[in-house]
């Protein structure tokens, strides 16, 4: 039976972050989680790389000529959604996961959703890392592992 299980050892692998400024309050604590995550996990900062967008509607498009570059092996996308009294959460959250599940299956290239979609900001908060736990250090390491299982399916190893 031959078992494919990625590492999670980041010495080898390359990154890209995509962070929204909108709800920075939420944003910096994310990107701070998934740096923290990426350095005790052996990634060489020399191998990260951040671009910063407007807000979340504006993060597929970078994600997308991120991952379509052949500089990285995930692509990890950072930010915060809050319901509000509009309908402006449902037009942004829904079709910017939709398009990041898109652009993935299109480049092969891990692109993880660490777009916080909440009803308040202190659920954001909490998810930001206090009560939750932080869900940059999350999808840093989701983006180790996928980084290195995909190495061995494409290595036959």
């Amino acid at each position: 039976m031959k078992t494919y299980e990625g590492t999670l050892i980041a010495s080898d692998l390359r990154f890209a972050i995509v962070l929204s400024r909108f709800n920075n309050l939420i944003g910096d604590r994310l990107l701070e989680g998934a740096l923290d995550a990426l350095r005790r996990h052996g990634a060489n900062e020399d191998d990260i790389s951040i671009a910063y967008v407007p807000g979340a509607y504006e993060i597929p498009i970078v994600a997308q000529e991120m991952a379509a570059s052949d500089e990285y092996d995930a692509v990890i996308c950072l930010g915060a959604v809050i319901r509000g009294a509009t309908a402006h959460f449902d037009y942004v959250a829904g079709p910017m996961a939709s398009s990041l599940a898109s652009i993935a299956l299109s480049t092969k290239v891990p692109v993880l959703f660490g777009v916080l979609t909440t009803d308040t900001i202190e659920q954001a908060l909490e998810r930001a890392g206090t009560k939750a736990g932080n869900k940059g250090v999350d999808v840093a390491v989701a983006a180790i592992e996928m980084g290195n299982v995909l190495r061995q399916l494409r290595d036959g190893k």
